[in-house]
């Protein structure tokens, strides 16, 4: 069955198990486990080896991102003991009069902190999380921003690890500078440039709609549900705001220094070939750990918390990043069950997309869906751009690079955006722990508002298909949404205050 429709069965079986039943982690498992014995002819004992095998691997590769986690983890314990995000949020309350002024703070620390969407996620979680708090925003409406400005923002960033996953997608013998195509395709990435303006407009606003809307009516009702861990850890410490604004600094610029040091800046590589070359999730281990360090040496020296503390956080964090890291770890195994290795579900796709090339002005709107439907269902921009853009490339050739690098943003649109509302997709799953919101929570509220932008997106791919012209598909799609978001806004209430 590997390499046919049926491997479409896995994903389709976990994502509408999580959304119907609202237990991801039972239905992930029964995903991967459909997975596994369609592809060993439902063999049951074969089929569950199989999955052991499938999780040693994925995990294995994926192990720094884990330990990432955990470092985090315990560096936001430290910082919630200390005291520390209680002062900040007391300071930030006087500094920050609004949710509005909450929500765009918010917005434009995600932008600012674009080099990588996982520490994007859980940075601007950890940093937001008390003032939104303060302002009762939800923390859905939190992990949305969170999650619209990691990989909408980090694909139309030079400097970032995206800009290398794409130039690394590219046929070594296509003859084209993958750093330069990225360039060109970053005006044209509809669903990154529609989705910031959609937020903007949101926030500015102060409109929800759909399941979002339908989820604060019902918080004015009852308490939110969030993470399990995150309200265990008392607070024992003094902590000024210095000691929040500091670590997370540090972190800051440590994983960055990091991200130019495995990328070969000692040994004489340019800063952008650094970037393009690093290892983001061993710089991300790198950052995390030192950070660990520098804060053991400035709390405890001062007494901000003791020795037996700041021992204990160690657990406390790695308990507060647990729903993370199982839900990353068996999405990740749902990821290996489709891999060609396996199902063959991105060689299905591939297949498919290129037997239906012919239709010339309809590429880039298809190209679009594709890349929205195999990025919802793998979970997996990466993959996504893996599979599509050889498939673009051989399609449109190198001839005319303006309408080539439409059509690779039109991939590159549509993978964040399947990547952006699917349940088992790991920046979604970061969000939803930056935000220490429920995960399915947290996908439900944010769908409405991705399928509004894709829809515009959609669109404006078409009438660039049509026009040759991604000018055009820019305006046409930002056209549309200010439309749609004027009937929006002027059909639905603003969103009401409410108490958690």
């Amino acid at each position: 069955m590997s390499g046919t429709i049926w491997a479409l069965v896995p994903p389709i079986v976990a994502i509408a198990l999580a959304l119907w039943t609202k237990e991801v982690y039972l239905s992930l498992l029964i995903g991967i486990l459909s997975g596994a014995l369609l592809f060993t002819k439902f063999h049951v004992l074969t089929a569950v080896e199989t999955v052991i095998d499938v999780m040693n691997w994925k995990i294995g590769d994926n192990i720094n991102i884990l330990i990432f986690l955990v470092f985090l983890g315990i560096l936001v314990a430290l910082i919630t003991k200390s005291g520390a995000s209680r002062s900040y949020g007391e300071w930030a309350s006087q500094k920050i009069t609004s949710q509005r002024g909450a929500l765009f703070s918010t917005m434009f620390l995600g932008i600012l902190i674009f080099v990588d969407d996982y520490f994007n996620c859980l940075t601007v979680g950890t940093v937001m999380r008390p003032v939104t708090d303060k302002y009762k925003i939800s923390r859905a409406k939190l992990a949305y921003i969170i999650d619209a400005t990691a990989a909408p923002v980090c694909i139309i960033a030079p400097i970032s690890s995206w800009a290398a996953a794409v130039k690394s997608s590219l046929p070594e013998d296509s003859g084209i500078d993958g750093f330069s195509l990225f360039l060109k395709t970053i005006p044209f990435n509809l669903y990154a440039i529609l989705t910031l303006v959609f937020m903007i407009i949101i926030i500015a606003k102060n409109v929800d709609f759909g399941t979002m809307a339908k989820y604060h009516a019902e918080l004015a009702r009852g308490k939110e549900e969030i993470n399990v861990g995150e309200e265990d850890i008392e607070i024992t410490g003094h902590g000024k705001v210095k000691d929040l604004v500091l670590p997370i600094v540090v972190l800051i610029v440590l994983c960055i220094l990091a991200m130019l040091y495995t990328g070969g800046i000692l040994e004489g590589e340019s800063v952008l070939n650094a970037f393009a070359n690093c290892s983001s999730s061993l710089s991300l281990v790198l950052g995390s750990f030192f950070t660990l360090v520098f804060v053991f040496l400035f709390y405890l020296p001062r007494k901000i918390i003791s020795f037996r503390e700041f021992c204990d956080s160690f657990v406390q964090g790695f308990k507060a990043m647990t729903p993370a890291i199982m839900i990353l770890c068996l999405a990740w195994t749902l990821l290996g069950i489709c891999d060609a290795d396996y199902l063959a579900l991105g060689s299905f796709v591939g297949d498919a997309v290129a037997g239906n090339a012919f239709i010339g002005v309809l590429l880039p709107a298809l190209f679009f869906a594709v890349a929205v439907g195999l990025a919802f269902a793998t979970g997996t921009s990466w993959g996504t751009f893996g599979i599509m853009i050889p498939i673009v490339v051989a399609v449109i050739g190198t001839g005319n690079v303006s309408l080539l690098a439409m059509n690779v943003s039109a991939v590159l649109a549509g993978a964040v955006c399947g990547d952006h509302i699917s349940p088992i997709s790991d920046t979604t799953i970061l969000a939803s722990a930056g935000a220490q919101c429920n995960h399915i929570s947290h996908v439900s509220t944010q769908i409405p508002y991705a399928l509004t932008v894709a829809a515009c997106c959609l669109a404006g791919y078409l009438v660039g298909g049509i026009t040759s012209n991604g000018w055009i598909a820019l305006a046409v799609g930002l056209i549309l949404e200010i439309i749609a978001l004027f009937f929006i806004c002027s059909n639905v209430k603003k969103a009401p205050a409410y108490d958690k």
